[in-house]
Order: C-alpha cells, then structure tokens, then sequence
C-alpha cells in the first residue's frame, strides 16, 4: 500500500508498505531471494512501488497490473510512546483480487512452485471466501511439492467483520503452517481470554510466540524456550516490529541456525527497526546480522 507517516509538526511523509511487503523488503536486505506476489493497478504509484520494491532487491515478476485500479492506501499516526494507530482506505485495491483475476491460474502455478511462501492473517482478510479457497488449494499443492508455509496471525478484527469467518479462516492456514508467528494480543483477539490455547492444536508446527513484554516463546521440537530481546533506549515507531521480526527469524532459520538463535537475530533486526519512523527504515541503519 501507499504510506503515509505522519509527523508530530504535521508534516506528512509518503513511502510504500504493507506487512507481507515489509516481510519481503526486510528478508532481501537478509540476503534471501524473495518474490512477493501480489496485485495493483496501472497507475503512477503502482508503477513507482514496483521500481522501489525491484530496488531493494525484491522479485516482481509474480506482480500482477490490473488495469483502471490502484494501491491502498494507509495514513500511521504515533503516540509519545511510539505506538502506532493505523487508518485504511483499501476496499477498492487490485490486491483484493489477487485470487480473482484472469492471471489467477498462472499466480497459483508459480506460488506452488516456491520453497516458502509466508502470508498473514490480513492477507487472509482480504481475498474473501472463494479467494482464500483458491490460496488454500495452492498452499496444499506447494506442500505436496516439498514447500513450506510460514503464517504470521497479524490478526486485525476491523477486517473480519464476522468473527466466526475468521477463526474458520485462521484454522486452515494454521494446519497448513510449518512455521507460525503469532502473538498473545492477536490469539486473546481471536479466541479470548483462552486464544493461547488455539496453538496447542498445532504442536507439529514450530511456532514463534510474542508475549506481552519483550520477548518471544519458541516452541520446536516438543520444547518451549523463552528468549528475550534487549531494552530499546527509545522507541520511535513500531510500524512493521514485528514484520522485520519474521523477516530476520525466517531468513536465520533459512541460513540454517537454531530457532532460540534465529529469535535473538528477529529481536536485534526489530529493536532497531522500532527506533525509526515508518516500516522500512534506511538501508545504512540495518544492524549487522551475520547469516550464511
């Protein structure tokens, strides 16, 4: 989508984003090839999205261009404390099609073909029931041929108007994760007070849990351990905290470290994404983190 940022004198700054975009850009600056597949218009930002996201070394040949459509587009406002409050204007987006569209064969054909294909809970929220049909078909033959899913909950109830619908949604990409990121604020959202409960249903798969402070539980291999992340002298903005964390956890785990390494490498990568405005910071401010 289109970002706007606004600044506390009111100044508005324009840049690109999206969680899964932000996933994308943070896992090519890891060194990962990395496409990101997706749908927009025929429009002058489309176009400038595509030569900035080509630029940061992201594949954009599975970028579908719809003709007469445009973007989203979202205005991130924050707090003292850094905390951001997002406002959406996206009902009419190309991306909403993406399972919908004449090219819809081919985006299936070339995601089943992948070695890891991650996608979000707001993914999920925007393909509607026929769409996430088509997208779980495609999961289910990219596993079939030897691929994995990473699933992040990113759970936002403004885009599941029917409760029901999204726990029914959440729990087919669940059983097809081999690898889920997901939070003690987005599972509360989804199944209440006892949402922690939902990830017992899926001990097969590793799974990156971030608790309510800083720090995350990774669960692998019948084994639950605690890793927390370094104090942030100042948090600025926690636009795509927790996009880069994925990011930095799927390209450590890619790399061929161990899950309770790969989430300290996730916790270094966030912390200093959270001390700049906006969810892709400058390229010269990534830490360095050594991955194979």
């Amino acid at each position: 989508m289109i970002e706007l940022s606004e600044h506390p004198d009111g100044r508005i700054t324009r840049s690109f984003g999206g969680d899964t975009l932000n996933t994308a850009v943070y896992l090519a600056r890891l060194g990962v090839a990395v496409d990101y597949v997706t749908a927009l218009g025929d429009d002058g930002w489309s176009e400038e999205m595509v030569r900035a996201w080509a630029a940061e070394g992201v594949g954009t040949g599975q970028v579908v261009r719809v003709a007469g459509r445009m973007p989203g587009l979202y205005i991130i406002q924050t707090d003292a404390k850094g905390e951001r409050t997002f406002s959406y204007w996206r009902s009419a987006a190309a991306a909403r099609d993406l399972f919908a569209l004449p090219d819809t064969d081919a985006t299936c054909a070339a995601l089943a073909r992948y070695g890891w294909v991650y996608l979000s809970g707001i993914s999920l929220s925007l393909y509607g029931v026929a769409g996430r049909a088509r997208l779980f078909e495609t999961l289910d033959r990219l596993k079939s041929n030897g691929g994995r899913v990473a699933f992040d909950t990113n759970f936002r109830a403004r885009g599941w108007p029917d409760l029901a619908e999204a726990r029914e949604a959440y729990a087919a990409a669940l059983q097809r994760a081999d690898l889920i990121f997901a939070s003690v604020e987005d599972l509360r959202g989804l199944g209440g007070a006892d949402g922690v409960a939902i990830l017992d249903r899926y001990s097969r798969s590793e799974i990156v849990l971030k608790l309510d402070v800083p720090a995350c539980e990774v669960r692998f291999a019948g084994a639950a351990v605690r890793v927390d992340a370094a104090p942030v002298a100042r948090v600025i903005d926690t636009t795509a905290a927790g996009d880069s964390f994925a990011a930095a956890y799927l390209a450590a785990r890619i790399a061929g470290k161990e899950p309770v390494a790969a989430a300290q490498v996730a916790h270094r990568l966030a912390g200093a994404v959270v001390q700049h405005r906006g969810a892709i910071i400058p390229r010269e401010t990534m830490p360095d983190i050594l991955l194979r």
